[in-house]
């Protein structure tokens, strides 16, 4: 137990972290055990003084950095420091937007290590969007970081790393296997695309071959004191990491797992818990905004990264689906733990879920009479007895039967969410052409939790290329649950924010004070790149892209000489688009989505300078392609969320009976994010030169379009087509 960490939070309450599951379930706190080389295992962290170079600040730290690297020196970079530096002196809570090529990475380590150098009782989080992000942070930033701040201070502070659960090998799992039922669920057909054909080789053989390879990774990494990360593991497929991992749910905790005092989980937390720095991810995050803090050590500030993205993780951590398969593999799991008939009751509940939703409008479910809510709350009744009857049995003590137990209560815990109908949730219906129908769960919002949970605890920081959206914080703000009224920009100014009427807001206990600050960007947007807006083309219809606008897209390809990163709303449109362009432009080559996987898609799109990739979502964010391999962005569409998307729907309804405009709030904040960032993927570096060219005539005539704009970068505009042509020309030309 990290015995540094038992403190007195603002509100007088003790917390006292133990080893917790991430779903919030709490274990027994075991003793202090040793490792192999009988240090104790949950040291804390370090509290001694540390004396450091009482001269040296974030600034020499952060040239430092910048010099380790090999960078310049970046004005940007420089402010967002101070404004890091001041807001973990203060306490104020800071957003900041800082352009592609500022360098936020280093902005945000060397005022935050530096701090820890001095103050070596506090921790500090950085959450990350995924668990790339987090690896790049850890294998390159954070070392440069790291370096820099010891050679100006004389220290170094400590590091980890920290995932979710199924991100590490289970030795339980790893020795004693899977569940027998696990096997059968995985489709010889899905398995087989998976693995190199060969006459000798069977699905079966492949993936057991895969497992063997993991169990012995696994065991050398026991042994050799490591976390057996699944990113350190030989390659494998997710069918075989699922049989070397365990769920959250089904953990037995340290104390009843026979391989709880080498659990690599456990020993993960621990490195966290004696570390400095901890580098975590905005899933974990939420899990621990959730459940009081039990997924995360404790921690005194938090800086979140990409945090355009933040609500959408979060949402996403908060939900859940059911499906009547789903009940069916659970209910076999249980079958032989349980009497005859509650058995069969539980596993007949799954075709009555089944009916309910076949039965069921493909929308919100609101009503507490209907079909659906009452198949849910059948399911929660059947599931409520079958955990009873497993854990108060004379096998109750049994790993499998514990396990069992757990994979209902999961069922349980979920249908009764859905049978509740909460107003602060959104129940609704969907069908995938391969799965078919199931029920999902999701929050209305998440601004109360991150209000509450998140900024009501600890100073943080959000800092991302994309935080304005129509050229003010004031909608990312508000969506994390900060009010406009509470921004105080003057870092000299006195927390003192007068309270609104709405006092009886029950989620506010107080101000939130926080800070909005841009630190722009490198790049000359004006001068590197034209965002050109296909006025004269017809609005977007339903039926996919229009001949016109195919026959846009195959001229403004032809005139970059390929160099093309085509984001399309739908794989359909992205399709149809290559489609045609290769049909019209035959020498050339035209990656899209779907063809391999998108790794390989990417590799090729960066390696043939010539070559164009079209693909969907997964392209608008993340893809990095300095240089002349991509100097055109097309945009078939503004890409809206589906306007009978039912958690939009629901969002929009919300706010619209809050007095606000729905539609802005949320679909053209939707839209505004991902222009940003999908005409972001243009201008990567300073020597970038090239067009955007959004193919939907609305950014121009609609009265929203102005709001849309203001969020992307600020590049030369224009809606003549022949000047996007000519300047694509001359660009193609000089590559």
């Amino acid at each position: 137990m990290d015995t540094k960490r038992v403190e007195v939070t603002s509100t007088g309450s003790t917390r006292l972290p133990g080893l917790i599951t991430e779903d919030g379930q709490t274990t027994d706190v075991p003793q202090p055990s040793t490792t192999n080389g009988g240090v104790p295992a949950t040291s804390a962290k370090k509290t001694g003084p540390r004396k450091g170079r009482s001269g040296a600040d974030h600034r020499d730290a952060l040239a430092a950095a910048v010099a380790e690297i090999g960078g310049s020196e970046r004005s940007g970079q420089i402010a967002m420091a101070d404004a890091i530096a001041a807001s973990l002196d203060t306490g104020r809570h800071l957003l900041v937007q800082a352009g592609t090529g500022t360098g936020k990475s280093l902005g945000y380590l060397a005022p935050t290590l530096v701090r820890l150098t001095r103050r070596p009782s506090e921790r500090v989080v950085i959450a990350t969007a995924t668990l790339a992000l987090q690896s790049q942070l850890a294998n390159n930033d954070i070392p440069a970081a790291l370096d820099a701040v010891e050679a100006v201070t004389g220290e170094r502070p400590s590091h980890a790393i920290l995932k979710g659960r199924t991100n590490y090998a289970c030795l339980l799992r790893v020795r004693e296997g899977a569940p027998d039922d696990q096997v059968p669920l995985i489709s010889a057909g899905d398995l087989a695309a998976t693995i190199p054909s060969a006459p000798s080789v069977t699905v079966e053989s492949s993936v057991g071959a895969e497992v063997l390879a993991l169990r012995e990774w696994a065991d050398r990494q026991d042994v050799d004191g490591g976390l057996a990360d699944r990113d350190d593991a030989p390659t494998h497929t997710d069918r075989a990491w699922q049989q070397v991992s365990i769920p959250v749910r089904e953990c037995l905790g340290v104390q009843a797992c026979p391989h709880g005092d080498r659990c690599f989980v456990e020993r993960s937390r621990e490195h966290a818990r004696a570390a400095d720095l901890v580098v975590t991810n905005h899933a974990l995050l939420a899990i621990n905004a959730m459940h009081g803090g039990t997924a995360l050590p404790e921690h005194d500030a938090v800086i979140i990264d990409e945090a355009h993205e933040l609500v959408s993780r979060v949402t996403g951590a908060a939900s859940a689906e059911l499906t009547p398969q789903m009940v069916e593999r659970v209910g076999r799991r249980a079958l032989t733990f349980l009497e005859d008939e509650l058995a069969l009751e539980l596993l007949e509940s799954a075709d009555l879920l089944r009916t309910a939703l076949d039965d069921s409008p493909l929308e919100r479910v609101e009503d507490p009479d209907a079909p659906l809510t009452q198949a849910c709350a059948a399911i929660r009744s059947v599931a409520r007895r079958a955990v009873s009857a497993m854990t108060t049995g004379e096998d109750s003590h049994d790993n499998e039967v514990r396990q069992a137990a757990a994979a209902v209560k999961e069922i349980l815990d979920i249908a009764e969410r859905m049978a509740g109908l909460n107003p602060s949730d959104v129940i609704w219906v969907s069908e995938r052409e391969r799965f078919g129908r199931e029920v999902h769960v999701a929050p209305l919002t998440v601004a109360g939790l991150m209000r509450s949970s998140v900024f009501g605890e600890r100073t943080t920081v959000l800092t991302s290329a994309t935080l304005k959206l129509g050229g003010d914080f004031s909608n990312v703000a508000a969506s994390v649950g900060l009010r406009a009224d509470e921004r105080v920009d003057d870092p000299a100014a006195p927390d003192v924010v007068e309270d609104a009427d709405d006092t009886d807001d029950k989620s506010r206990e107080g101000p939130v004070p926080w800070r909005g600050l841009d630190v722009g960007s490198p790049f000359e947007y004006r001068k590197q790149g034209i965002l050109y807006v296909a006025a004269s083309m017809p609005p977007p219809g339903r039926d996919g892209l229009s001949e016109a606008a195919m026959a846009e897209i195959a001229e403004l390809v032809w005139a970059s000489g390929g160099r093309t990163l085509g984001l399309f709303s739908s794989r359909r449109a992205a399709e149809a688009a290559a489609v045609y362009v290769r049909r019209q432009l035959p020498k050339m080559t035209i990656l899209c989505q779907g063809d391999a996987q998108l790794s390989e898609l990417t590799r090729r799109f960066t390696a043939e300078t010539s070559a164009s990739l079209f693909g969907t979502l997964s392209l608008w964010q993340g893809v990095d392609v300095p240089g002349p391999t991509c100097q055109l962005v097309i945009i078939d569409r503004i890409p809206f969320p589906r306007p009978d998307e039912p958690l939009t729907v629901a969002r929009q309804r919300a706010v619209a009976e809050a007095g606000g405009n729905g539609f802005m709030a949320v679909a053209a904040n939707h839209a505004a994010l991902l222009l940003a960032q999908g005409s972001g993927r243009l201008i990567r570096r300073v020597t970038d030169k090239g067009v955007v060219a959004v193919l939907d005539p609305r950014l121009a005539t609609a009265r929203y379009g102005s709001f849309l704009k203001a969020s992307m970068p600020d590049m030369w505009p224009t809606t003549d087509r022949e000047t996007a042509i000519q300047a694509l020309r001359r660009l193609a030309g000089d590559s």
